[in-house]
């Protein structure tokens, strides 16, 4: 169950699809941008896994993306963004080079190779296989790059939490603003509205949650030198924007991150958003970097509620059924 409305997919021309790995607990997720749309991305960990940020900078040659990619599988799934290439070049998608179409696929991971089995992550099938299941629905938990999230990690994964992958959007008038976000931290998940505790590291002797920000003041500061963690995601607007404020959106996206994961932008953690705009509308900048900050921490929120147990971890949903 989820607690807020929308999905990315309501700006028109954004679609999303999901390849899940059940079995072995891993998974990516594609969000298809087939008109293209003008880029952007803010890298606020300091671990992170990334591929085609360079040409969202302001200045670059190539401004539009036509795909997105959240994966699973560390550093090896980003090979999913082969079959992403693939899909869009099929249907003549792409950066027009002269030589042929390359459609712009940027992307990023998350570690889940403690979680499932550390020899199974998503390939170029798997993203290919993402591409023919986009459309407008989108499902929420453990799917694509959600399937093996967990947070709340200072004590280890088995002291862990099952994390996953959410949507939201908010609208004002024919703006529009969506958020996809793969929440998989070091850090503990709060309710922006109330400060309760959603999801995060368990005590050692019990199923209770403990409070990371509190732990990180003790001597278990040492273990979370061996966690991977990162928490990746996409905003998506119909605004119409430059690609200088295409980034300056995905930057204030972070502060929605923020609100809603304590601690957030670790040294252990890879915390990239990805920003797109259609240009369908135009408004102010300001208000559209204002409901992309809150979109992203309703994600989150629905992410961590729609999660379920997995791996051997309980949900937030599972401890609270007393499961």
């Amino acid at each position: 169950m989820t607690r807020y409305p929308g999905a990315i997919t309501d700006v028109a021309g954004i679609q999303v699809g999901h390849w899940s790995d059940l079995e072995h607990l891993t998974g990516c997720s594609v969000v298809l941008a087939a008109r293209g749309a003008v880029g952007g991305v803010a890298v606020r960990g300091f671990a992170p896994g990334t591929r085609e940020t360079d040409p969202l900078r302001p200045g670059s040659l190539v401004e539009a993306v036509h795909g997105v990619l959240l994966t699973g599988g560390s550093a090896f799934g980003l090979a999913a963004a082969d079959g992403v290439m693939r899909y869009l070049e099929e249907r003549h998608i792409g950066y027009d080079a002269g030589a042929a179409l390359v459609p712009i696929v940027p992307g990023a991971v998350l570690y889940d190779l403690e979680l499932g089995s550390a020899a199974h992550r998503p390939d170029a099938a798997a993203g290919y296989a993402a591409c023919q299941a986009a459309g407008n629905a989108v499902a929420q938990g453990n799917v694509g790059a959600g399937t093996g999230a967990t947070v709340g990690k200072l004590y280890g994964i088995r002291r862990a939490m099952k994390g996953g992958i959410g949507t939201a959007s908010l609208s004002a008038g024919r703006l529009v603003v969506g958020a996809l976000v793969a929440v998989n931290a070091l850090g503990d998940v709060i309710d922006p509205d109330t400060g309760a505790l959603l999801a995060g590291v368990r005590k050692l002797r019990s199923e209770q949650m403990a409070d990371t920000s509190a732990l990180l003041r003790t001597a278990m500061v040492r273990l979370a030198m061996r966690m991977r963690n990162t928490v990746i995601g996409v905003v998506a607007t119909n605004a119409r924007l430059s690609c200088a404020q295409a980034n300056n959106l995905a930057s204030s996206a972070h502060d929605g991150l923020a609100r809603a994961v304590r601690p957030a932008h670790t040294l252990y953690d890879g915390d990239t958003l990805f920003a797109l705009a259609t240009g369908d509308v135009k408004t102010n900048a300001l208000l559209v970097n204002v409901l992309a900050a809150q979109a992203v921490s309703n994600a989150i929120v629905n992410a961590i509620l729609a999660a379920e147990p997995a791996g051997g971890l309980p949900s937030a949903s599972s401890l609270a059924r007393g499961a």
